[in-house]
């Protein structure tokens, strides 16, 4: 007599699972911030985040345009043409059109590089602004200066004429060679901002599209137990072809007690209102602009304060300190070149940020203040 034992089954359960669905910028959720530029990083998020994009080319459009003036006069004319017309990369033409995109290269990279081209006989002649990708900066032999290098066939060489190249930093770290990048703080945030647009329209996908849960429930007689499964698959014949009818309006007809429900209809989708604002938030802070310049309203007026003002202000004076370097860098080359002696002046055009209206009425108050104490 054979002795039974007992046997225990070992319970398997079986996980339903789903790929799990990322937004396209996967960059910026493996960000860990390193001491090199990270411009790939950088330009992705512009590319991910739109207001980021447009805060970059507004800030570009506010610090405006701007004057040189030569100390030699006889060559105000000569720099005046140059100006104006001087070759950009082959496809622009006048230093407006450099600086414009030297300034975008250094909020979003921290660090910006363009060259001065020569003619044959070592004259100005265009301007180039050079991308980042392999050019490295090591400090000179003498612990100060800075060496430019620039990858070749060969390697590594130093710039051969580096008076000719022009470099900016932004807001660079103490004893940094290289800068750092508006967006610098940025990619954490905009990553949570990512993923929430990306869920939005992975619920938007499932709850959007509406699918149906059809169930048929046979009856306790045999009949229907024997053919539950031929009138379940009937039913979801007849199903399918309502569904697939078009636009064409199609009823749909069954026998016995069928049960239509729609999957996800109970559920509610995240108010994402709140977070998504705190993140702008955050981003928007970073840029330094108000919030209708980017078309956002979240105030009760879309007027800009004078302490706004003045703070952008502030900050689009700081921008001119460090390009107005390259700006005499480019001119004084080229006057030198053409035998004129004398630096040059750069003068920016004024910035606006006030309101005209409101200036004006206080001028009005200000002088009709003076005119009563005066007694007049």
């Amino acid at each position: 007599m054979g002795i039974l034992k007992k046997r225990t089954v070992s319970r398997i359960s079986a996980p339903v699972t789903q790929a799990m669905t990322r937004h396209p910028f996967g960059i910026l959720e493996g960000y860990a911030p390193l001491s090199a530029p990270q411009n790939r990083l950088y330009y992705a998020l512009r590319e991910a985040v739109p207001i980021i994009d447009a805060a970059i080319f507004k800030i570009v459009r506010l610090i405006g345009g701007f004057e040189v003036v030569s100390a030699d006069p006889g060559a105000q004319k000569m720099l005046d043409e140059f100006i104006g017309n001087v070759p950009v990369g082959g496809n622009r033409r006048g230093l407006n059109a450099f600086i414009e995109t030297y300034f975008e290269q250094l909020l979003t990279c921290g660090t910006a590089m363009g060259e001065i081209v020569t003619d044959t006989d070592g004259l100005p002649c265009a301007l180039f602004n050079a991308p980042l990708k392999g050019i490295e900066l090591k400090r000179a032999e003498n612990g100060f200066d800075i060496d430019i290098f620039v990858q070749g066939e060969g390697g590594l060489k130093k710039a051969e004429r580096p008076e000719l190249c022009l470099l900016s930093v932004l807001n660079p770290d103490p004893g940094s060679l290289t800068g750092n990048s508006l967006l610098k703080g940025l990619p954490f945030v905009s990553g949570i901002l990512l993923k929430i647009f990306n869920s939005i329209g992975a619920n938007w996908d499932r709850v959007g599209n509406l699918r149906f849960a059809v169930t048929y429930n046979p009856k306790n007689d045999a009949m229907d137990r024997a053919y539950a499964k031929d009138r379940a698959m009937q039913v979801a014949r007849e199903w399918g072809e309502a569904m697939q009818s078009g636009s064409e309006i199609k009823d749909f007809v069954a026998v016995g007690d069928v049960q239509i429900k729609v999957i996800g209809a109970d559920n509610q989708i995240l108010d994402s209102e709140v977070p998504v604002r705190q993140i702008m938030e955050q981003i928007i802070a970073k840029t330094g602009l108000p919030p209708f310049m980017l078309g956002i309203s979240w105030s009760s007026t879309e007027r800009m304060s004078s302490q706004q003002a003045d703070a952008l202000t502030s900050e689009l004076e700081a921008y001119r300190r460090t390009l107005s370097p390259v700006i005499r860098q480019i001119c004084d080359s080229f006057v030198r070149s053409r035998g004129f002696s004398g630096g040059t002046k750069i003068i920016w055009d004024d910035i606006t940020l006030q309101d005209q209206v409101e200036e004006s009425r206080a001028l009005l108050y200000r002088a009709q203040a003076e005119k009563i104490s005066r007694g007049e």
